[in-house]
C-alpha cells in the first residue's frame, strides 16, 4: 500500500504545494485521480496552458523553517527534535530531500484551480521527537495538497506505529508566486500545522494532552530541480 501510494498520489491544491504527501488508507485509485476543476464564466470550461510543466523533478528539497511557537512547545514538553535518514536540521530549519515528483503550475491570477498540481515524495528522511527513552519518528513524507494534507509513516522506537498517517495540515494562503532560479523552481510560504490525528498520537505516546490540532510547525520552501 505504501509503495502504491508513494508512486501514484496526485498533488492538487487551492494555492499550495508543500510538504511534501487525506485520511488513513487512501487508495491508489483515488490518489491517481486528480481532484481538479476549473472555474469559468463561459459555458464550456477549458484547461488553460500552464506556466510551467515538469514531468519529472530531478531532485531538490523541502525545507521547513520551524516556528518559535513550535520549538517553545517542544521545550515545554521536554521533547528534543532531530532528524532521520537523509534529512538535515540546521539554523532552525529542517530539510528533506525530494526523491521523486512532477509539477505543473498555472498562473494564480487565472481562474483555473488548483493552480499547482503534481507529485512530490520524500523517501528515507524524517523528523524525530525524543523524550527520555522514547523516540517518535515521522518519515517518508508524501504530500496531497488537493486535500491540504501531508502523509508519512510513524515509528515509535523504530517500530511502525502507523503507515501513511495524516500528519500535517497545509495552509497555502501565504504562498508566494513560483520563482525560477537557474535549474530550480521554488515555492515558498505554505504553513505546516499539526493534524488532529498526529496530535492524538503524540499525546498518547508521550503521556500528555498539550499537543493541539493546528499548532504551527513552520513555513515550507520547496526547491525542485527541474533540469
Amino acid at each position: 500500500m505504501r509503495k502504491s501510494l508513494k508512486t501514484s498520489i496526485t498533488l492538487a491544491t487551492t494555492g499550495a504545494l508543500v510538504l511534501g504527501g487525506a485520511a488513513f488508507g487512501i487508495s491508489s485509485a483515488q490518489a491517481a485521480t486528480p481532484n481538479v476543476h476549473t472555474v469559468s464564466s463561459s459555458s464550456e470550461s477549458k484547461i488553460p496552458a500552464p506556466v510551467a510543466s515538469v514531468p519529472e523533478v530531478l531532485g531538490g528539497s523541502t525545507a521547513v523553517k520551524l516556528d518559535s511557537g513550535f520549538t517553545d512547545a517542544l521545550t515545554a514538553l521536554k521533547l528534543t527534535p532531530g532528524v532521520s535518514g537523509d534529512a538535515t536540521l540546521a539554523d532552525g530549519s529542517v530539510s528533506f530531500p525530494i526523491t521523486a515528483g512532477s509539477v505543473t503550475y498555472w498562473s494564480p491570477d487565472g481562474n483555473y484551480r488548483p493552480y499547482v498540481q503534481g507529485l512530490l515524495n520524500h523517501d528515507d528522511s524524517g523528523l524525530t521527537l525524543k523524550a527520555g527513552d522514547t523516540t517518535v519518528t515521522l518519515e517518508n513524507f508524501v504530500v496531497n495538497p488537493g486535500s491540504s494534507k501531508l502523509y508519512g509513516d510513524v515509528l515509535v522506537n523504530g517500530k511502525v506505529a502507523a503507515a501513511n498517517a495524516f500528519l500535517f495540515e497545509l495552509h497555502g494562503g501565504s504562498l508566494k508566486p513560483l520563482q525560477l532560479e537557474g535549474d530550480n523552481a521554488i515555492l515558498t510560504g505554505t504553513t505546516v500545522h499539526i493534524s488532529e490525528d498526529a496530535a492524538g498520537l503524540l499525546n498518547k505516546t508521550f503521556g500528555t494532552d498539550a499537543v493541539k490540532r493546528g499548532l504551527l510547525v513552520g513555513t515550507a520552501t520547496i526547491t525542485a530541480q527541474i533540469k
